[in-house]
C-alpha cells in the first residue's frame, strides 16, 4: 500500500464553480505536493464538477449539506490529518510543513485552524476578520472560513460533523474543545469577499449574528437555514 498523503484537504462545493475556479491552481499545487484533494459536490447545477476535475485527487458526489459533504470526504480521506476548506478560500503557501512528518506542529496538537484574512484591504473587512480571529482565540469556536484542521482519529472519535444544515462549525468546535483550545496557525487563510459583496457586508454580518443568537436560544438549524440560504434543499 502506498504511503498516506501528509494532508487530506476536503472541499465541499455546491454551485461554486466561479469561486472554485479562482483557487483551482492553488489546490492543484497542493495536489502536486502529494496532498490529497477531495472535492465533494452537493449536486451542483453549475460547472462545479468540471472545475473540480482540474485540481482534485478525488471528486465525489453527495446529497447537499456542507456537514454531510465534509463527512463524506472525511470517510474517503487517507491522511492522518484532515483540513476542511471552503471553495472560496486559499491555504497559505508554505504551510504544508506543519503536517509533513517531523514538521512544526506541537506533538500534542489535535486540532486548530488558521488566522483569517480577506482579499480586500478595506477597513470593514479587516475588522470582520479581526472579530472572527478574536472569537476563535477567546471562545475556541472556529469559523468555517478559517480552514479547520484536525487529527483524523480525533475527528472520528468525536463523530465527525453533526449533519445539520447550518452551524456545523460551532458544533464541531464544541465537540473538539475538550481536547484543548484550537491551535491557530498564523497563515493566513485568504478568503474572498464574494459572499459579502452579494448582499452587502454589514447586512451579512448582522444576519449571521442574528442567526447565531437565535441558535444559542434554541432555534433549530432546519428553521434557520431558510434565512441564510433560501435555495438550501428541503429534506
Amino acid at each position: 500500500m502506498s504511503r498516506p498523503p501528509p494532508l487530506s484537504i476536503i472541499v465541499p462545493v455546491r454551485n461554486d464553480a466561479v469561486a472554485l475556479a479562482g483557487h483551482a491552481s492553488s489546490l492543484a499545487a497542493w495536489r502536486d505536493r502529494e496532498c490529497e484533494i477531495i472535492i465533494v459536490d452537493g449536486m451542483s447545477r453549475d460547472d462545479s464538477a468540471d472545475v473540480a476535475r482540474r485540481c482534485a485527487t478525488h471528486l465525489i458526489e453527495s446529497r447537499p449539506g456542507r456537514a454531510r459533504q465534509m463527512n463524506a470526504g472525511a470517510r474517503l480521506a487517507r491522511s492522518d490529518w484532515l483540513c476542511f476548506l471552503h471553495a472560496d478560500a486559499r491555504l497559505p503557501e508554505g504551510s504544508l510543513e506543519w503536517w509533513i512528518e517531523g514538521g512544526a506542529l506541537p506533538k500534542r496538537a489535535e486540532w486548530g485552524c488558521f488566522r483569517l484574512r480577506f482579499d480586500s484591504d478595506r477597513l470593514l473587512y479587516r475588522l470582520i476578520a479581526a472579530g472572527i480571529n478574536g472569537r476563535a482565540r477567546l471562545t475556541g469556536i472556529v469559523s468555517g472560513d478559517q480552514a479547520l484542521w484536525v487529527r483524523r482519529e480525533c475527528f472520528e472519535r468525536m463523530g465527525g460533523f453533526p449533519e445539520i444544515p447550518l452551524m456545523e462549525d460551532i458544533e464541531i468546535s464544541k465537540r473538539l474543545r475538550p481536547l484543548g483550545p484550537p491551535l491557530i496557525l498564523p497563515g493566513p487563510v485568504l478568503t474572498t469577499t464574494r459572499r459579502f459583496e452579494q448582499v452587502r457586508p454589514v447586512r451579512l454580518v448582522l444576519r449571521m449574528w442574528r442567526l447565531r443568537i437565535a441558535y444559542a436560544l434554541g432555534v433549530s438549524p432546519a428553521r434557520l437555514v431558510a434565512h441564510y440560504d433560501p435555495d438550501y434543499p428541503r429534506e
